[in-house]
Protein backbone atom coordinates (compact mmCIF):
# COMPACT_ATOMS: atom_id res chain seq x y z
CA UNK A 1 0.00 0.00 0.00
CA UNK A 2 2.85 2.42 0.71
CA UNK A 3 4.51 1.83 -2.80
CA UNK A 4 0.72 2.23 -4.50
CA UNK A 5 0.60 5.77 -2.23
CA UNK A 6 3.69 7.49 -3.35
CA UNK A 7 2.84 6.25 -7.30
CA UNK A 8 -0.12 8.25 -6.61
CA UNK A 9 1.53 11.12 -4.60
CA UNK A 10 4.67 11.87 -6.81
CA UNK A 11 5.00 11.41 -10.12
CA UNK A 12 7.55 13.55 -12.44
CA UNK A 13 6.14 14.03 -15.83
CA UNK A 14 9.10 13.99 -17.45
CA UNK A 15 8.81 10.26 -17.99
CA UNK A 16 5.78 11.01 -19.62
CA UNK A 17 7.38 9.58 -22.79
CA UNK A 18 7.12 7.19 -25.46
CA UNK A 19 10.21 4.86 -24.82
CA UNK A 20 11.95 4.97 -28.19
CA UNK A 21 12.36 8.84 -27.71
CA UNK A 22 14.88 7.73 -24.67
CA UNK A 23 16.36 5.24 -26.86
CA UNK A 24 17.33 7.56 -29.70
CA UNK A 25 18.38 10.16 -27.01
CA UNK A 26 21.23 7.17 -25.93
CA UNK A 27 21.59 6.71 -29.29
CA UNK A 28 22.59 10.30 -30.54
CA UNK A 29 24.28 11.09 -27.27
CA UNK A 30 26.78 8.49 -28.61
CA UNK A 31 27.22 10.55 -31.54
CA UNK A 32 29.64 13.84 -32.45
CA UNK A 33 26.08 15.21 -33.60
CA UNK A 34 24.04 15.32 -30.55
CA UNK A 35 23.96 18.88 -29.98
CA UNK A 36 23.12 19.96 -33.23
CA UNK A 37 20.29 22.08 -33.60
CA UNK A 38 17.26 20.36 -35.24
CA UNK A 39 13.41 21.69 -35.43
CA UNK A 40 10.35 19.56 -35.38
CA UNK A 41 6.68 21.01 -36.31
CA UNK A 42 3.69 19.95 -34.42
CA UNK A 43 0.80 19.93 -36.72
CA UNK A 44 -1.96 18.05 -37.49
CA UNK A 45 -3.61 16.08 -40.71
CA UNK A 46 -7.55 16.45 -40.32
CA UNK A 47 -10.71 18.17 -38.84
CA UNK A 48 -12.45 16.44 -36.14
CA UNK A 49 -16.16 15.82 -36.87
CA UNK A 50 -15.69 16.88 -40.61
CA UNK A 51 -15.27 20.42 -39.51
CA UNK A 52 -13.60 23.15 -41.01
CA UNK A 53 -11.47 24.04 -38.41
CA UNK A 54 -10.19 22.90 -35.15
CA UNK A 55 -9.11 25.25 -31.68
CA UNK A 56 -5.41 25.16 -30.34
CA UNK A 57 -5.21 24.73 -26.51
CA UNK A 58 -2.80 23.11 -24.29
CA UNK A 59 0.05 25.30 -24.49
CA UNK A 60 -0.04 26.73 -20.90
CA UNK A 61 0.68 23.02 -20.01
CA UNK A 62 3.41 22.28 -22.71
CA UNK A 63 5.75 25.39 -21.32
CA UNK A 64 5.28 24.41 -17.72
CA UNK A 65 6.55 21.00 -18.81
CA UNK A 66 9.28 22.23 -20.75
CA UNK A 67 10.38 24.96 -18.25
CA UNK A 68 10.31 22.32 -14.88
CA UNK A 69 11.49 19.07 -17.51
CA UNK A 70 14.19 17.19 -15.33
CA UNK A 71 15.20 13.89 -14.08
CA UNK A 72 15.05 12.25 -10.22
CA UNK A 73 17.34 10.44 -8.96
CA UNK A 74 14.33 7.64 -8.71
CA UNK A 75 13.94 8.57 -12.47
CA UNK A 76 17.41 7.66 -13.47
CA UNK A 77 17.40 4.24 -10.95
CA UNK A 78 14.54 3.07 -13.04
CA UNK A 79 15.84 3.79 -16.39
CA UNK A 80 18.91 2.01 -15.14
CA UNK A 81 17.14 -0.74 -13.77
CA UNK A 82 16.11 -1.26 -17.89
CA UNK A 83 19.56 -2.23 -18.40
CA UNK A 84 19.72 -0.76 -22.19
CA UNK A 85 21.19 2.53 -21.10
CA UNK A 86 25.12 4.12 -21.09
CA UNK A 87 25.77 5.01 -17.67
CA UNK A 88 27.55 8.35 -18.91
CA UNK A 89 24.55 9.09 -20.80
CA UNK A 90 22.55 8.65 -17.38
CA UNK A 91 24.90 10.68 -15.51
CA UNK A 92 24.03 13.33 -18.37
CA UNK A 93 20.22 12.98 -18.09
CA UNK A 94 20.65 13.87 -13.99
CA UNK A 95 21.51 17.27 -14.56
CA UNK A 96 19.45 17.55 -16.91
CA UNK A 97 17.07 20.81 -18.25
CA UNK A 98 15.23 21.83 -21.50
CA UNK A 99 17.40 24.31 -23.63
CA UNK A 100 15.28 24.66 -27.08
CA UNK A 101 13.15 26.94 -28.08
CA UNK A 102 9.99 26.77 -29.02
CA UNK A 103 7.42 29.25 -31.13
CA UNK A 104 4.25 28.51 -31.61
CA UNK A 105 0.37 30.07 -32.07
CA UNK A 106 -1.51 32.13 -29.53
CA UNK A 107 -3.63 29.60 -27.39
CA UNK A 108 -6.86 29.50 -28.52
CA UNK A 109 -5.97 29.84 -32.29
CA UNK A 110 -8.13 28.70 -34.97
CA UNK A 111 -6.44 26.23 -36.89
CA UNK A 112 -6.24 24.20 -39.88
CA UNK A 113 -4.55 20.99 -40.73
CA UNK A 114 -0.79 20.61 -41.86
CA UNK A 115 0.00 24.31 -40.94
CA UNK A 116 2.76 24.32 -37.73
CA UNK A 117 1.20 25.18 -34.77
CA UNK A 118 3.91 24.66 -32.34
CA UNK A 119 7.50 24.60 -33.52
CA UNK A 120 10.49 23.34 -31.48
CA UNK A 121 13.80 24.44 -32.29
CA UNK A 122 16.42 22.34 -30.18
CA UNK A 123 19.42 20.49 -29.49
CA UNK A 124 18.71 17.19 -30.94
CA UNK A 125 18.50 14.87 -27.31
CA UNK A 126 16.22 18.07 -26.15
CA UNK A 127 13.97 18.16 -29.07
CA UNK A 128 13.73 14.29 -29.22
CA UNK A 129 12.67 13.38 -25.45
CA UNK A 130 9.65 16.35 -25.72
CA UNK A 131 8.04 14.65 -28.36
CA UNK A 132 5.05 12.64 -26.39
CA UNK A 133 4.40 15.33 -23.44
CA UNK A 134 3.99 17.61 -26.07
CA UNK A 135 1.69 15.95 -28.20
CA UNK A 136 -0.64 14.62 -25.29
CA UNK A 137 -1.32 18.13 -23.84
CA UNK A 138 -1.95 19.47 -27.46
CA UNK A 139 -4.01 16.26 -28.81
CA UNK A 140 -5.75 16.17 -25.92
CA UNK A 141 -7.19 19.78 -24.80
CA UNK A 142 -7.43 21.15 -28.90
CA UNK A 143 -9.83 17.75 -29.02
CA UNK A 144 -11.89 19.03 -26.28
CA UNK A 145 -11.54 22.71 -26.76
CA UNK A 146 -12.73 22.33 -30.45
CA UNK A 147 -16.19 19.67 -30.06
CA UNK A 148 -17.18 21.77 -27.29
CA UNK A 149 -17.04 24.99 -29.34
CA UNK A 150 -19.64 22.48 -31.56
CA UNK A 151 -21.67 21.87 -28.77
CA UNK A 152 -21.82 25.40 -27.59
CA UNK A 153 -22.89 26.85 -31.18
CA UNK A 154 -25.68 24.46 -31.47
CA UNK A 155 -26.89 25.93 -28.19
CA UNK A 156 -28.03 29.21 -29.75
CA UNK A 157 -26.96 31.42 -26.84
CA UNK A 158 -27.86 29.02 -24.12
CA UNK A 159 -25.38 28.43 -21.72
CA UNK A 160 -23.93 24.97 -21.43
CA UNK A 161 -21.37 23.15 -18.47
CA UNK A 162 -19.26 20.66 -18.44
CA UNK A 163 -20.41 17.97 -16.40
CA UNK A 164 -17.83 15.61 -18.17
CA UNK A 165 -15.44 14.51 -15.25
CA UNK A 166 -16.92 10.96 -14.18
CA UNK A 167 -16.91 9.85 -17.95
CA UNK A 168 -13.27 11.08 -18.30
CA UNK A 169 -10.72 8.70 -18.91
CA UNK A 170 -9.33 9.99 -15.58
CA UNK A 171 -8.75 12.30 -12.88
CA UNK A 172 -6.09 14.84 -15.41
CA UNK A 173 -8.37 13.94 -18.80
CA UNK A 174 -11.46 15.21 -16.44
CA UNK A 175 -9.29 18.15 -15.16
CA UNK A 176 -7.73 19.50 -18.24
CA UNK A 177 -10.81 18.72 -20.32
CA UNK A 178 -12.48 21.44 -17.94
CA UNK A 179 -10.10 23.70 -18.97
CA UNK A 180 -10.54 22.79 -22.92
CA UNK A 181 -13.95 23.50 -22.80
CA UNK A 182 -13.95 26.73 -21.43
CA UNK A 183 -11.75 27.46 -23.90
CA UNK A 184 -14.22 26.18 -26.32
CA UNK A 185 -16.75 28.37 -24.63
CA UNK A 186 -18.45 26.39 -21.95
CA UNK A 187 -19.92 28.62 -19.50
CA UNK A 188 -18.40 26.47 -16.47
CA UNK A 189 -17.92 23.23 -15.16
CA UNK A 190 -18.95 20.37 -12.54
CA UNK A 191 -15.41 19.52 -11.83
CA UNK A 192 -14.16 21.66 -8.50
CA UNK A 193 -10.66 20.94 -8.84
CA UNK A 194 -10.51 22.73 -12.29
CA UNK A 195 -12.78 25.48 -10.61
CA UNK A 196 -9.94 25.78 -8.59
CA UNK A 197 -6.65 25.22 -10.57
CA UNK A 198 -7.93 27.46 -13.33
CA UNK A 199 -11.02 30.14 -11.94
CA UNK A 200 -13.73 28.27 -14.32
CA UNK A 201 -17.12 28.99 -12.57
CA UNK A 202 -18.46 25.54 -10.98
CA UNK A 203 -22.12 24.68 -11.32
CA UNK A 204 -24.30 21.96 -10.15
CA UNK A 205 -27.56 20.83 -8.57
CA UNK A 206 -28.22 17.55 -7.10
CA UNK A 207 -28.43 13.77 -7.53
CA UNK A 208 -30.89 11.32 -7.68
CA UNK A 209 -29.42 9.48 -4.74
CA UNK A 210 -30.76 13.25 -2.54
CA UNK A 211 -33.89 12.47 -3.72
CA UNK A 212 -34.52 8.75 -2.98
CA UNK A 213 -32.88 9.36 0.30
CA UNK A 214 -35.45 11.08 1.55
CA UNK A 215 -38.99 10.09 2.46
CA UNK A 216 -40.57 11.61 -0.42
CA UNK A 217 -39.96 14.16 -3.28
CA UNK A 218 -41.61 16.54 -1.60
CA UNK A 219 -39.34 16.47 1.36
CA UNK A 220 -35.86 16.07 -0.82
CA UNK A 221 -36.73 19.40 -2.42
CA UNK A 222 -37.73 21.10 0.85
CA UNK A 223 -34.46 20.13 3.02
CA UNK A 224 -32.49 21.33 -0.28
CA UNK A 225 -34.09 24.93 -0.51
CA UNK A 226 -33.97 25.20 3.76
CA UNK A 227 -30.10 24.71 3.01
CA UNK A 228 -29.71 26.68 -0.77
CA UNK A 229 -32.64 29.56 -0.77
CA UNK A 230 -30.73 31.25 -3.20
CA UNK A 231 -29.39 28.61 -5.52
CA UNK A 232 -32.17 26.03 -5.60
CA UNK A 233 -32.84 23.60 -9.07
CA UNK A 234 -34.24 20.47 -8.15
CA UNK A 235 -33.81 17.44 -10.19
CA UNK A 236 -37.23 16.32 -11.25
CA UNK A 237 -37.12 13.09 -13.45
CA UNK A 238 -36.41 10.58 -9.99
CA UNK A 239 -39.99 9.41 -10.08
CA UNK A 240 -42.40 10.81 -12.90
CA UNK A 241 -41.30 14.45 -14.18
CA UNK A 242 -44.62 16.12 -14.87
CA UNK A 243 -46.77 13.80 -12.63
CA UNK A 244 -44.66 14.32 -9.68
CA UNK A 245 -41.52 16.26 -10.20
CA UNK A 246 -42.94 19.51 -11.54
CA UNK A 247 -45.69 19.71 -9.02
CA UNK A 248 -42.89 19.32 -6.66
CA UNK A 249 -40.80 21.41 -7.49
CA UNK A 250 -43.68 23.92 -7.32
CA UNK A 251 -45.03 22.99 -5.01
CA UNK A 252 -41.79 23.79 -2.91
CA UNK A 253 -41.34 26.92 -4.86
CA UNK A 254 -44.53 28.32 -3.42
CA UNK A 255 -44.81 27.13 -0.26
CA UNK A 256 -41.21 27.05 1.45
CA UNK A 257 -39.28 29.64 -0.77
CA UNK A 258 -41.77 32.75 -1.70
CA UNK A 259 -42.46 33.02 1.95
CA UNK A 260 -38.54 33.27 2.54
CA UNK A 261 -39.01 36.01 -0.13
CA UNK A 262 -36.69 33.61 -2.04
CA UNK A 263 -37.22 32.67 -6.21
CA UNK A 264 -37.27 29.03 -7.41
CA UNK A 265 -34.07 29.04 -9.72
CA UNK A 266 -34.45 25.92 -11.77
CA UNK A 267 -35.19 22.75 -12.28
CA UNK A 268 -33.26 20.22 -14.26
CA UNK A 269 -34.29 17.01 -16.64
CA UNK A 270 -31.71 14.02 -16.62
CA UNK A 271 -33.76 11.76 -18.65
CA UNK A 272 -37.08 10.95 -21.18
CA UNK A 273 -37.80 12.74 -24.13
CA UNK A 274 -36.77 15.86 -23.35
CA UNK A 275 -38.23 18.23 -26.38
CA UNK A 276 -41.68 17.44 -24.90
CA UNK A 277 -40.83 17.45 -21.35
CA UNK A 278 -39.19 20.81 -21.28
CA UNK A 279 -42.32 22.38 -23.01
CA UNK A 280 -44.71 20.67 -21.12
CA UNK A 281 -42.51 21.67 -18.02
CA UNK A 282 -42.08 25.09 -19.04
CA UNK A 283 -45.92 25.87 -19.59
CA UNK A 284 -46.88 24.29 -15.97
CA UNK A 285 -44.02 26.67 -14.33
CA UNK A 286 -45.17 29.59 -16.44
CA UNK A 287 -49.10 28.66 -15.56
CA UNK A 288 -47.75 28.71 -11.72
CA UNK A 289 -46.21 32.58 -12.10
CA UNK A 290 -42.47 30.69 -12.49
CA UNK A 291 -41.63 32.40 -15.48
CA UNK A 292 -37.89 33.51 -14.24
CA UNK A 293 -37.26 29.18 -13.67
CA UNK A 294 -35.01 28.08 -15.71
CA UNK A 295 -35.07 24.24 -17.40
CA UNK A 296 -31.71 22.94 -17.24
CA UNK A 297 -31.17 19.53 -19.14
CA UNK A 298 -28.94 16.87 -19.01
CA UNK A 299 -28.42 13.29 -20.49
CA UNK A 300 -26.25 11.91 -23.40
CA UNK A 301 -25.58 15.54 -24.84
CA UNK A 302 -24.16 16.48 -27.84
CA UNK A 303 -24.15 19.22 -30.76
CA UNK A 304 -26.70 17.13 -32.61
CA UNK A 305 -29.12 15.79 -29.73
CA UNK A 306 -28.95 19.99 -28.45
CA UNK A 307 -29.97 21.18 -31.80
CA UNK A 308 -32.66 18.36 -32.36
CA UNK A 309 -34.26 19.47 -29.08
CA UNK A 310 -34.39 23.23 -30.20
CA UNK A 311 -35.41 22.40 -33.46
CA UNK A 312 -38.81 20.51 -32.01
CA UNK A 313 -39.51 23.44 -29.81
CA UNK A 314 -37.24 22.10 -26.83
CA UNK A 315 -37.62 25.01 -23.87
CA UNK A 316 -34.36 24.36 -22.55
CA UNK A 317 -32.19 27.42 -20.69
CA UNK A 318 -28.77 25.30 -20.15
CA UNK A 319 -27.27 22.29 -20.64
CA UNK A 320 -25.07 20.05 -18.58
CA UNK A 321 -22.85 18.04 -21.27
CA UNK A 322 -21.06 14.98 -20.38
CA UNK A 323 -19.51 12.16 -21.69
CA UNK A 324 -20.02 13.17 -25.41
CA UNK A 325 -18.04 16.76 -24.50
CA UNK A 326 -15.21 15.41 -22.21
CA UNK A 327 -14.57 12.26 -24.63
CA UNK A 328 -15.51 13.83 -28.08
CA UNK A 329 -17.09 10.94 -28.18
CA UNK A 330 -17.86 11.49 -31.86
CA UNK A 331 -14.54 11.47 -33.26
CA UNK A 332 -11.80 10.89 -29.87
CA UNK A 333 -8.57 11.11 -31.61
CA UNK A 334 -7.01 14.64 -32.77
CA UNK A 335 -4.05 13.12 -34.63
CA UNK A 336 -1.38 15.86 -34.30
CA UNK A 337 1.91 14.41 -35.10
CA UNK A 338 5.62 15.66 -34.50
CA UNK A 339 8.00 15.83 -37.64
CA UNK A 340 11.24 16.59 -37.82
CA UNK A 341 11.49 19.04 -40.86
CA UNK A 342 15.08 20.55 -40.56
CA UNK A 343 18.72 19.70 -38.86
CA UNK A 344 21.62 22.58 -38.65
CA UNK A 345 24.90 21.56 -39.77
CA UNK A 346 27.53 23.84 -38.65
CA UNK A 347 25.74 26.76 -40.06
CA UNK A 348 23.93 24.54 -43.04
CA UNK A 349 19.98 24.05 -42.25
CA UNK A 350 19.58 21.43 -44.13
CA UNK A 351 16.02 21.00 -44.93
CA UNK A 352 14.26 17.44 -44.25
CA UNK A 353 10.76 15.46 -45.29
CA UNK A 354 8.48 12.62 -44.80
CA UNK A 355 8.22 10.49 -47.86
CA UNK A 356 4.40 8.37 -47.84
CA UNK A 357 3.05 6.11 -50.40
CA UNK A 358 -0.40 8.00 -48.93
CA UNK A 359 -0.03 12.04 -50.39
CA UNK A 360 -1.68 13.77 -47.33
CA UNK A 361 1.41 11.77 -44.95
CA UNK A 362 4.02 13.55 -47.13
CA UNK A 363 4.98 16.44 -45.36
CA UNK A 364 6.02 20.25 -45.35
CA UNK A 365 9.29 20.36 -44.84
CA UNK A 366 12.21 22.99 -43.84
CA UNK A 367 12.13 25.71 -41.19
CA UNK A 368 9.20 27.78 -41.98
CA UNK A 369 6.57 30.68 -41.32
CA UNK A 370 2.49 30.62 -41.34
CA UNK A 371 0.95 33.71 -42.04
CA UNK A 372 -3.18 34.49 -42.21
CA UNK A 373 -4.22 36.40 -44.97
CA UNK A 374 -6.96 38.77 -44.69
CA UNK A 375 -9.56 40.02 -47.21
CA UNK A 376 -10.67 43.77 -46.70
CA UNK A 377 -13.32 42.96 -44.51
CA UNK A 378 -11.05 41.51 -42.17
CA UNK A 379 -12.33 37.67 -42.81
CA UNK A 380 -9.47 35.25 -43.19
CA UNK A 381 -9.59 33.92 -46.61
CA UNK A 382 -6.35 31.45 -46.28
CA UNK A 383 -3.67 30.40 -44.65
CA UNK A 384 0.51 30.89 -46.43
CA UNK A 385 3.61 28.75 -45.70
CA UNK A 386 6.64 31.00 -46.42
CA UNK A 387 10.21 30.37 -46.23
CA UNK A 388 11.89 31.67 -42.88
CA UNK A 389 13.47 34.25 -44.30
CA UNK A 390 10.17 35.63 -46.58
CA UNK A 391 8.75 38.68 -45.70
CA UNK A 392 5.84 38.67 -47.70
CA UNK A 393 4.86 42.30 -49.72
CA UNK A 394 1.14 42.38 -50.19
CA UNK A 395 1.48 46.35 -50.46
CA UNK A 396 1.20 45.18 -54.12
CA UNK A 397 -0.50 41.68 -55.87
CA UNK A 398 1.10 38.79 -54.45
CA UNK A 399 1.54 35.71 -56.28
CA UNK A 400 1.23 32.68 -54.20
CA UNK A 401 0.58 28.82 -54.85
CA UNK A 402 -2.03 26.49 -54.04
CA UNK A 403 -0.53 23.07 -53.58
CA UNK A 404 -3.88 21.58 -54.82
CA UNK A 405 -3.46 23.32 -58.30
CA UNK A 406 -0.59 23.98 -58.75
CA UNK A 407 -0.68 24.91 -62.44
CA UNK A 408 -3.37 27.61 -61.49
CA UNK A 409 -1.71 31.19 -61.49
CA UNK A 410 -3.11 32.75 -58.30
CA UNK A 411 -2.43 36.27 -56.95
CA UNK A 412 -3.76 38.14 -53.07
CA UNK A 413 -4.64 41.16 -54.14
CA UNK A 414 -5.89 44.57 -51.66
CA UNK A 415 -5.35 41.75 -48.45
CA UNK A 416 -3.63 42.17 -45.31
CA UNK A 417 -1.69 39.05 -43.19
CA UNK A 418 -0.56 38.38 -39.93
CA UNK A 419 2.42 35.98 -39.01
CA UNK A 420 0.35 33.10 -36.61
CA UNK A 421 3.66 31.88 -35.18
CA UNK A 422 5.30 33.74 -31.90
CA UNK A 423 8.30 33.28 -29.70
CA UNK A 424 7.54 31.70 -26.39
CA UNK A 425 10.22 29.81 -25.15
CA UNK A 426 14.06 30.76 -25.96
CA UNK A 427 16.86 28.29 -24.32
CA UNK A 428 14.33 26.99 -22.05
CA UNK A 429 13.18 29.83 -20.25
CA UNK A 430 9.60 31.54 -21.24
CA UNK A 431 10.26 35.17 -23.13
CA UNK A 432 6.38 36.02 -22.40
CA UNK A 433 3.68 36.46 -19.97
CA UNK A 434 0.78 33.85 -20.76
CA UNK A 435 -2.55 35.41 -21.23
CA UNK A 436 -5.19 34.27 -18.68
CA UNK A 437 -7.73 31.13 -19.20
CA UNK A 438 -10.59 34.15 -19.53
CA UNK A 439 -8.44 35.73 -22.31
CA UNK A 440 -7.63 32.63 -23.96
CA UNK A 441 -11.97 32.36 -24.05
CA UNK A 442 -12.25 35.61 -25.53
CA UNK A 443 -9.84 35.61 -27.85
CA UNK A 444 -11.43 32.07 -29.71
CA UNK A 445 -14.96 33.69 -29.63
CA UNK A 446 -13.74 37.39 -31.23
CA UNK A 447 -11.99 34.82 -34.03
CA UNK A 448 -15.22 33.08 -34.44
CA UNK A 449 -17.11 36.07 -34.69
CA UNK A 450 -15.51 38.60 -36.66
CA UNK A 451 -12.24 36.33 -38.86
CA UNK A 452 -13.64 33.30 -40.04
CA UNK A 453 -16.06 32.76 -42.40
CA UNK A 454 -19.83 31.21 -41.33
CA UNK A 455 -19.33 28.93 -43.92
CA UNK A 456 -16.28 27.19 -42.20
CA UNK A 457 -18.47 26.88 -39.15
CA UNK A 458 -21.09 24.46 -40.61
CA UNK A 459 -21.58 21.43 -39.21
CA UNK A 460 -21.81 19.45 -42.20
CA UNK A 461 -20.03 20.80 -45.30
CA UNK A 462 -18.14 23.39 -43.92
CA UNK A 463 -15.71 25.35 -46.50
CA UNK A 464 -12.34 24.66 -47.02
CA UNK A 465 -9.90 26.86 -45.66
CA UNK A 466 -6.90 27.24 -48.24
CA UNK A 467 -3.38 26.77 -47.22
CA UNK A 468 -1.01 28.12 -49.80
CA UNK A 469 2.44 28.50 -50.49
CA UNK A 470 4.83 31.41 -51.48
CA UNK A 471 6.82 30.37 -54.91
CA UNK A 472 9.69 29.94 -53.06
CA UNK A 473 8.61 27.54 -50.28
CA UNK A 474 6.43 24.95 -52.94
CA UNK A 475 10.01 25.26 -55.11
CA UNK A 476 11.92 23.89 -52.03
CA UNK A 477 8.89 20.95 -51.27
CA UNK A 478 9.35 19.91 -55.08
CA UNK A 479 13.00 19.92 -55.12
CA UNK A 480 13.41 17.71 -51.76
CA UNK A 481 10.78 15.34 -53.58
CA UNK A 482 12.61 15.12 -56.40
CA UNK A 483 15.93 14.26 -54.25
CA UNK A 484 14.35 12.07 -52.07
CA UNK A 485 12.21 9.58 -54.69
Amino acid sequence: MANNKKQFDKRNIAMVMDLYEMTMANGYFKEEGYEEYVTFDVFYRKNPDGAGFAIFAGLEQVLDYLENMHFEEEDIEYLRSLNIYDEVFLEWLSNYHFRGNVYAMKEGTIMYPNEPILTVNAPLIDAQLVETAILTQINHQSLIATKTNRIVKSAQGRKVSDFGARRAHNMDAAVYGARAAYIGGADSTATVLAGQMFDIPVSGTMAHSWIMYHDNEYEAFKHFALVYPDNSIFLVDTYDVLGSGVPNAIRVAKEVLEPMGKRLKGIRLDSGDLAYLSAQARKMLDDAGLEDCIIVASNSLDEYTIRSILDQGGKIDSFGVGERLITAKSDPVFAAVYKLVAVQKGKACQSKIKISETFEKITNPGRKRVWRVYDGDNHAVADLLTMLDEEPDFTQKYEYVDPQKPWKKNTFEGCTIKELQEPVMIDGKRVKDSPSLIEIRNYVKDQLKHEIWSSEQRFENPHVHYLDMSKRYYDLKLQLLEENK
